[in-house]
């Protein structure tokens, strides 16, 4: 078996010094996590809490700055297929969201706060792992080096970074949904349910009439935004656009997107059913925080505070958090990274997470795990072939290592990033069922290959 990559110019002694994983989210403590479980000595370096990003506000790694979900377990969904997969090489990310979920229907959400610690215990813990706390101003000179900064990294790095491929990142604009007390609900207003589901449901719902869904989106369109950085154009990811953008796209586009009132059995037939519908999901383990689903918006904190009374239920609504808004890094990885995650011109660094352009949070998650997972076999010059083509993490480093994009833009997982195959029949399911054992078992053929050990501590989805 041919080495993927030639290591000649890199000294032994480089190869033998700790990994530096640079950044302490998703992306990093995956690598990090994955590097130690290989026998690597890993030094994560984390800037907070000596310096914070305009997002974060926690001290623990793995902190989530957007949505408290990870997204379906369903492995006929896209988002269930990538859990299933990283549940095969052993997600500390994964193992941590389940010991702090919350309802949520389907969906795996979790108590932030909680999760985050349990990440920070899990990795502080680990012999192989030294966490040191200092903000990262430039790219090692030596050693291997990960770097999985997300997509929120501090000025000097991010220079750093356009100084190292001689080249300025990509961005987008992204931004947080705010989060409400539940005692300050007015339930008389709400109602429980989970889209297409029986019970009663894990949602709090907030019912709009027409009448009161127009008058909403003409205060968010008519509301104060947050001005973007001078010279950038308005460049928005479009599975997670601001709802007053959304609200500009057209009146009724909002009914139609996250605040569609489908899905809910008690409507169905009925004349009474609602206009539009805003839901909200559980945000910790007690029940006491509640974010507003889908609402990330550009509206200054005291327009938030005006507006979002205005939907029903939360006319006293006391608000946890308000929304915030942000710029997003990210780099052309086409055209600087292999599909092993290492820089063309410098392979001892590599690249991780939404800084290599991908979105969400289990997508960051397993680039960083398998970036973690390559640099091990840099470190002990071992041997290592391509993942499989079948897997939906081999389509999302396909995706963003693909030359011919005529515009590179950030990409969540989809099956649409799978290599078909001739699939069996025509029926939607059959085919995902089928995509999803041809995925666990590639997955399962390449890790017995590669010597990678299968992980029996952590539950299986169903």
């Amino acid at each position: 078996m041919e080495r993927w990559i030639d290591l000649s110019d890199i000294p032994e002694r480089a190869r033998r010094l700790p990994v530096k994983v640079i950044g302490g989210g998703l992306a990093g403590v995956e690598a990090a996590y994955a590097l130690a479980k290989e026998g690597v000595p890993v030094e994560l370096i984390e800037m907070k809490p000596r310096r914070f990003s305009p997002a974060h506000r926690l001290v623990h790694l793995a902190e989530l700055v957007c949505s408290n979900s990870f997204k379906s377990m369903d492995p006929l969904k896209a988002s269930g297929l990538l859990k299933k997969e990283l549940d095969l090489l052993g997600s500390v990310v994964l193992e941590a969201a389940r010991k702090t979920r919350v309802p949520a229907g389907e969906a795996l959400a979790v108590d932030r706060d909680a999760f985050a610690e349990r990440v920070t215990r899990i990795l502080s813990a680990h012999p192989l792992i030294k966490v040191v706390r200092k903000e990262a101003v430039a790219i090692p000179r030596t050693g291997i080096v990960v770097v999985a900064v997300g997509p929120l990294p501090s000025g000097r790095f991010e220079r750093a970074i356009e100084h190292l491929l001689g080249d300025k990142g990509l961005y987008f604009y992204d931004a947080v949904s705010p989060v409400v007390e539940s005692e300050s609900i007015d339930f008389s207003k709400v109602f429980r349910a989970s889209r297409y589901e029986e019970g009663e449901g894990d949602y709090i719902n907030c019912p709009m009439s027409r009448e009161q869904y127009l008058a909403f989106v003409q205060a968010l369109k008519g509301a104060q935004k947050v001005p973007l950085k001078p010279l950038d154009e308005p460049r928005f990811f479009q599975g997670c656009q601001p709802v007053d953008l959304i609200a500009e796209q057209g009146e009724h586009a909002l009914a139609f997107a996250q605040m569609s009132p489908v899905g809910f059995r008690q409507f169905r037939g009925a004349s009474n059913r609602p206009f539009a519908v805003i839901q909200l999901r559980q945000d910790d383990l007690v029940g006491c925080h509640y974010a507003i689903v889908g609402f990330q918006s550009r509206l200054k904190m005291q327009e938030q505070d005006r507006v979002f009374r205005m939907i029903p239920g939360l006319e006293n609504a006391r608000f946890v958090r308000y929304g915030t808004f942000h710029r997003n890094t990210y780099i052309n990885s086409p055209k600087y990274l292999t599909r092993f995650l290492g820089l063309k011109h410098c392979p001892r660094i590599f690249f991780a997470g939404q800084v290599c352009g991908v979105e969400g949070y289990l997508e960051s998650a397993a680039m960083g795990l398998v970036a973690g997972l390559f640099a091990a076999r840099m470190w002990k010059t071992q041997p290592i072939r391509e993942l499989p083509k079948g897997s939906m993490i081999a389509g999302l480093l396909g995706y963003i290592t693909f030359e011919g994009h005529k515009e590179f833009k950030p990409m969540n997982a989809n099956f649409g990033l799978l290599e078909a195959e001739n699939p069996p029949g025509r029926d939607r399911k059959a085919k995902r069922a089928w995509l999803m054992e041809r995925s666990s078992s590639g997955l399962d053929a390449w890790m017995r290959e590669m010597g990678i050990g299968l992980q029996e501590g952590f539950s299986s989805l169903k």
